[in-house]
């Protein structure tokens, strides 16, 4: 289900120069935020939750999750050099596999990190808050990337659908409209952190046997239909 050279070539179109740079400017940012933030009111719990669910859970790593997603198949399907892998003996299947195992990995690493790394400049994780928002950054990242993966599969727009999710959805809906806090992938993750927290300085909508149940129901339906769709991909002269 995993092959080394696809995700070789996945890893090197993610990582390159510029899409590199685009990844870590909200990483960087929500660093610069926290030691500014720590410097002008000290080590305080709540407003290192405030940060790390305001700008972290709720902007960063969607965000971070729709560029890694997309990114890993949908500029190929959009130039045609899709064809390339499509041509190989490989099952597609395995290519969606192991295009969301790099996603996953690209997410986690530029999500993940900063969030523990300012969580420890905000409040040096006092009543656990950066480990606990660390993890909540890690289970969205699986399934953001799955979800934006299957984006990029079905969809030459899937960048713009993914920014709209993430940031009309996720960001405005899921912080106004209580019934679409339930269906928020943000929520799920808060669950999470919300039983590694000391205290209710995190909390969420879902309870944790729910969130942990869609968690993984969205991964694996999106990663199985992502795999089905590039089935229905056509090479030319293919009957």
């Amino acid at each position: 289900m995993y092959d080394p050279t696809v995700a070789r070539l996945t890893y090197r179109a993610l990582l390159g120069r510029r899409r590199a740079l685009i990844l870590g400017v909200l990483p960087l940012l929500l660093i610069v935020i926290s030691v500014a933030v720590r410097g002008l009111t000290g080590a305080d719990d709540q407003t290192a939750s405030d940060v790390l669910g305001g700008f972290g859970i709720a902007t960063m790593v969607p965000i971070i999750g729709v560029i890694a997603g997309t990114g890993a198949i949908g500029p190929e399907i959009d130039d045609g050099s899709v064809v390339y892998l499509l041509s190989k003996p490989l099952k597609r299947p395995t290519i969606i596999f192991t295009k969301l195992i790099v996603a996953i990995a690209v997410t986690m690493v530029f999500s993940a990190v900063p969030t523990l790394i300012a969580g420890l400049i905000l409040n040096g994780n006092g009543q656990q808050i950066a480990v606990a928002y660390t993890v909540a950054a890690l289970v969205s990242s699986i399934a953001y990337s799955a979800l934006f993966l299957l984006l990029g599969t079905v969809s030459r727009h899937a960048v713009v659908f993914g920014l709209v999710y993430a940031l009309v959805w996720e960001a405005l809906f899921g912080s106004l409209v209580p019934g679409a806090r339930t269906l928020s992938v943000q929520q799920w993750s808060l669950a999470v952190a919300h039983k590694l927290a000391g205290g209710d300085l995190v909390t969420s909508d879902v309870s944790l046997p729910t969130a942990t149940v869609l968690l993984v129901a969205v991964t694996v339906l999106a990663t199985w239909y992502a795999g089905q769709k590039l089935r229905t991909l056509k090479l030319a002269g293919e009957e």
